[in-house]
């Protein structure tokens, strides 16, 4: 009995520690952005595109990982090209939805609008200037609102699925706000109408998740 119980102990241990990963709950229905976003869109961007990136991540890191997902992004040199995108694309996505919202709050908190109106001028445009760089990132990638080491805010852009908790990109940082640029995530309702996408997806994006986000990153 006892040996029983000790092999179950050791089963039980290396699957808490082991690190897989799954597609989080979406805190809204595929319908719930449209105008915005429609459904057909979402749907697939979300259970196709998004799961994909799992199922191959944990794939390519198997059962015996022990790292988080950051862990794993903050090292990514160390790690295949396939750990590199798909390990990006899971992280990358799960703080997509996360910023979007069918009900959004439209002001950051006023400790994040203070630096913003700081750094930028104002709050419009600084989504102007997000709009401007995102519209014009050549092929697929996205836009970010960084908080750099530093403490500054920083609009930086990616390719494919890098971003900036990366130890191999350039302008590296805590994401507070993230934009999907690739045409998987605009294509079925804008076509090739990129700019009118990165416009309109401010009627979505929840400025009080933003915030929170910018408050966590000031404190690591």
């Amino acid at each position: 009995m006892k040996r029983i119980l000790l092999i179950a102990s050791v089963i039980l241990s290396n699957f808490l520690q082991a690190q897989n990963f799954s597609l989080p709950k979406l805190a809204y229905s595929y319908s719930s952005l449209e105008p915005t976003i429609d459904s057909v869109t979402m749907r697939i961007h979300y259970s196709k595109h998004h799961q994909a990136y799992i199922s191959n991540l944990n794939k390519a890191i198997g059962t015996s990982n022990t790292k988080s997902l950051t862990e794993i992004l903050n090292s990514i040199s160390t790690q295949s090209a396939v750990v590199r995108n798909n390990a990006g694309g899971h992280y990358n996505h799960t703080l997509f939805w996360e910023l979007l919202s069918p009900t959004p709050s439209k002001t950051p908190s006023s400790e994040l609008l203070n630096q913003i109106n700081k750094q930028y001028g104002s709050l419009d445009s600084l989504q102007k200037s997000i709009t401007m760089v995102g519209t014009s990132l050549f092929g697929s990638g996205w836009v970010w609102l960084i908080v750099t080491p530093t403490n500054e805010l920083k609009i930086t852009t990616t390719s494919n699925q890098d971003n900036p908790l990366m130890d191999l990109v350039v302008d590296k940082g805590t994401p507070i706000l993230a934009i999907d640029v690739w045409e998987h995530a605009y294509y079925l309702k804008y076509q090739n109408k990129r700019a009118d996408y990165l416009k309109n997806i401010w009627n979505v994006i929840d400025w009080k998740a933003v915030s929170d986000k910018y408050t966590s990153a000031l404190k690591k």
